[in-house]
């Protein structure tokens, strides 16, 4: 979300004569878009702080009193607005996630001889996806379009309900729109974004409500459009027509990152997840049932307060379960404001979080790895959107998100090629590109047989 923030202030800035630049140094304007999910990101953030004002004082003093304009956005502005502006007295701007779309006044505020300091971290009564520009023509082959925002679950461990507010659809025509600008600028790849993405319920072109299932099939019909995704979605909010949708929709990958947490339904309760780890269970078998090769991420918390040997050892019976492509695992860590920050009787100690967090780890890591050894010898659809690290290489990724680079030409970059998968390494495939008749780029090889993910190896817990 915030990479799609960021790109949209772009956008916003651009009439206004900025343009991105790769470094701080000798820069107008800096601009931290921050995310607040995670503990201590505001110090970070102060951090950062620290190394600008440098710069910033070091451009008065060299180049004639030349003023830069430094920002801070996002979630840690929205949340720690008022101690960011008493904290860095040369921070011009603190604006909100839902103001981005108000920076030429804001600009134009802080840009003053007088030099105004400008706080805005309101929620504004309009939408600001009605007042952005159209995107740059340059979204890449892959790019994000936001389609929802906010979050009304209120999860005792998150912040993002107080930082980015109740949930908003943006209208279905609005999106599409984009999204046709998008594929005729070169996009293939679209991302549908959203804090609880599949809440997704947008005003409909000719009236009525559309889920996520329906605005996918819609962009899957326009021209250019050669895969789709989403993230983050919620298991609550899994509707038929979207599970429907992974078996009909062949421009729909066959990966979905659906963050369960817990495997335990005492701790889910104390989380406020309103759902059990049997229902977690039950919904997988059905999105496996639509799509048999569907491959998963997850995010995981260990160390939640009050949890115990026996609710750790139930999120490893469900990681066993389940068999996870990818996941993300995080200590617990207080969030200000939140319900679980307050259970301060029932906090785990650290070294018992460290110990976990190994052990939960060690598991997933391990049915990562087996994940991806089970594509060697496969031929997987990769798209090639961006180049290697060596010369002659390009960069793509599977269906299932792995990275793969390859030696191939440039003529095939921003294109979906068939890959012979060769080997497997913890957080990326190799192989050589497939020709039409049948033989890599580098020599001739027959595909193997495909793989049934829907059957996946046991996966053993070894700690």
């Amino acid at each position: 979300m915030n990479v799609y923030d960021s790109a949209r202030m772009a956008d916003v800035l651009a009439p206004l004569g900025y343009r991105p630049v790769e470094a701080p140094e000798g820069a107008d304007m800096v601009i931290l878009n921050t995310c607040h999910i995670r503990e201590k990101a505001s110090e970070k953030v102060f951090s950062e702080l620290g190394r600008l004002r440098l710069e910033k004082n070091r451009q008065a003093a060299d180049e004639a009193g030349r003023r830069m304009i430094i920002a801070v956005a996002g979630c840690v502005a929205q949340a720690e607005g008022e101690e960011i502006m008493a904290r860095a007295p040369f921070v011009d701007m603190v604006f909100g996630p839902q103001t981005y779309h108000q920076l030429p006044e804001m600009v134009a505020r802080a840009s003053r001889a007088a030099g105004e300091r400008v706080l805005n971290t309101d929620f504004p009564v309009e939408s600001k996806f009605d007042f952005l520009p159209g995107e740059s023509a340059d979204a890449g082959v892959s790019a994000f379009l936001s389609v929802q925002e906010g979050c009304d679950k209120f999860c005792t461990f998150c912040v993002v309900p107080y930082t980015r507010g109740a949930e908003f659809s943006r209208p279905a025509a609005q999106i599409l729109a984009e999204a046709r600008r998008m594929a005729a600028s070169g996009t293939r790849e679209i991302t549908l974004l959203g804090q609880n993405v599949n809440a997704y319920h947008g005003d409909g072109p000719a009236g009525g409500t559309w889920g996520l299932g329906r605005l996918i099939r819609e962009v899957a019909a326009i021209d250019g459009v050669e895969r789709i995704r989403y993230t983050t979605s919620h298991p609550r909010d899994m509707e038929d027509d979207l599970i429907a949708a992974h078996g009909e929709v062949p421009q729909l990958m066959p990966f979905v990152h659906l963050p369960v947490q817990s495997g335990s339904d005492r701790i889910l309760a104390a989380m406020n997840r309103k759902h059990t780890a049997d229902d977690y269970r039950r919904l997988i078998d059905r999105m496996r049932a639509a799509r048999p090769d569907l491959a998963l991420s997850s995010d995981f918390i260990v160390g939640f307060p009050g949890e115990r040997d026996a609710d750790f050892a139930e999120t490893l019976r469900l990681v066993t379960d389940i068999g996870y492509a990818q996941a993300y695992s995080f200590k617990y860590s207080a969030r200000p404001g939140t319900p679980a920050a307050g259970l301060d009787d029932a906090q785990v100690p650290e070294p018992v979080k460290n110990e976990r967090l190994a052990a939960l780890q060690q598991l997933l890591n391990a049915q990562q790895v087996a994940f991806n050894q089970a594509c060697v010898g496969r031929v997987l659809p990769v798209l090639l959107d961006r180049s290697g690290k060596r010369p002659g290489q390009l960069m793509g990724r599977s269906p299932f998100m792995q990275s793969v680079p390859v030696t191939a030409p440039q003529r095939l970059a921003g294109t979906v090629v068939d890959v012979l998968i060769s080997a497997a390494h913890a957080n990326s495939l190799a192989g050589e590109p497939v020709l039409a008749d049948g033989v890599t780029v580098s020599g001739p090889a027959a595909p193997a047989p495909p793989v049934d993910f829907s059957n996946p190896p046991a996966w053993e817990a070894t700690a």
